[in-house]
């Protein structure tokens, strides 16, 4: 069979349905599947050995619908499922099917606080686009492939033989650990901590590099995204948000401790390790009434106190962080 798989973003999103694209190949013989996403997402997918060819998407290409069914697929298998996904897969004139995207049930949890979501991780949810086809989810791991010269970029900077990994930024403000909670943390933490993000992210962390220098570097807006995978992959231990780059960590088999804001692992995309749960440690201020607030996130907080991150305990983190020394 010839598949196409859709995910135009995220990071995590994409890392997320890796598994989907492992089992296609795996379990059904001769597959060729082919994935369409975003362009900034293409070094997410382009070193996946599961991939065959890969196919980038704007909104603005009038040539994409005819050069996609020219490659005259047999099967569509749609996880984005949003208005833009689901009128490609119609006018391709080939079979399709997508997953449950339970978009009311996040609407009652973040509206009303019900929380109606199912206790299923997201990952077994995209296997319900696959069922007609007969694939099934084999419990392994997300999948992340950096290479060898993403390890080589990393010599250009003089990183701690152990360190803690940091993710600084995300898309979304209320997802990000704050500045003074990162200072806390880097005044207490016994490695050295290795702050990772795009050039957004630089001046969020430059006050803490200047007053530790010696324990930390600031590596925001330097690597690539999979420079930034093998920096993690070297790491002990990666702190984050509810971020792209906590999946890469889940992808990696790496010990992750996740602090959410403004969302909630209840809408199932926490960190998916089923082989080693132990290294998913999640913190989440659960007397934070306003909480999730969003499904996605904020430029800020919509109330102002921002009290579902800073309500969480540097020293808590920091204890969690220290536990790998």
């Amino acid at each position: 069979m010839k598949i196409l798989v859709i995910r135009f973003s995220s990071i995590g999103d994409i890392v997320l349905a890796t598994p989907v694209i492992r089992c296609l190949k795996q379990q059904l013989p001769a597959a060729v599947i082919h994935f369409l996403c975003k362009p900034a997402m293409k070094p997410v997918v382009e070193t996946n050995p599961n991939i065959d060819s890969i196919h980038i998407f704007r909104k603005d290409d009038t040539t994409l619908v005819q050069r996609l069914r020219d490659e005259e697929y047999d099967y569509v298998v749609d996880l984005q499922k949003n208005r833009l996904s689901q009128r490609l897969c119609r006018r391709m004139h080939v079979p399709y099917s997508s997953f449950p995207k339970l978009n009311f049930r996040k609407f009652l949890l973040v509206l009303f606080k019900w929380n109606m979501m199912p206790h299923l991780h997201i990952v077994d949810r995209y296997f319900r686009a696959v069922e007609r086809l007969g694939v099934k989810n084999d419990s392994d791991k997300l999948d992340f492939f950096p290479e060898q010269e993403d390890f080589k970029e990393l010599e250009n900077y003089p990183l701690p033989e152990k360190y803690v990994a940091v993710a600084v930024g995300s898309r979304h403000a209320t997802k990000q650990i704050p500045a003074e909670t990162l200072e806390a943390v880097a005044e207490k933490c016994r490695l050295p901590l290795v702050f990772l993000g795009d050039s957004n992210d630089a001046g969020i962390v430059s006050g803490i590099e200047r007053r530790f220098p010696d324990h930390t570097l600031n590596l925001c807006g330097k690597l690539s995204l999979r420079a930034s995978a093998a920096c993690v992959a070297k790491a002990e231990t990666l702190l984050t948000g509810d971020t792209g780059l906590m999946h890469i960590a889940a992808a990696l088999q790496k010990r992750t401790v996740s602090v959410w804001g403004n969302t909630v692992p209840a809408f199932g995309m926490y960190p998916y390790q089923p082989h080693h749960p132990e290294n998913c440690i999640i913190l989440e201020n659960n007397s934070c009434r306003c909480r999730p607030c969003s499904k996605l996130g904020y430029t800020r907080c919509p109330l102002g106190h921002f009290r579902c991150m800073r309500g969480i305990s540097p020293a808590r983190i920091t204890e969690l962080l220290n536990q790998t020394e």
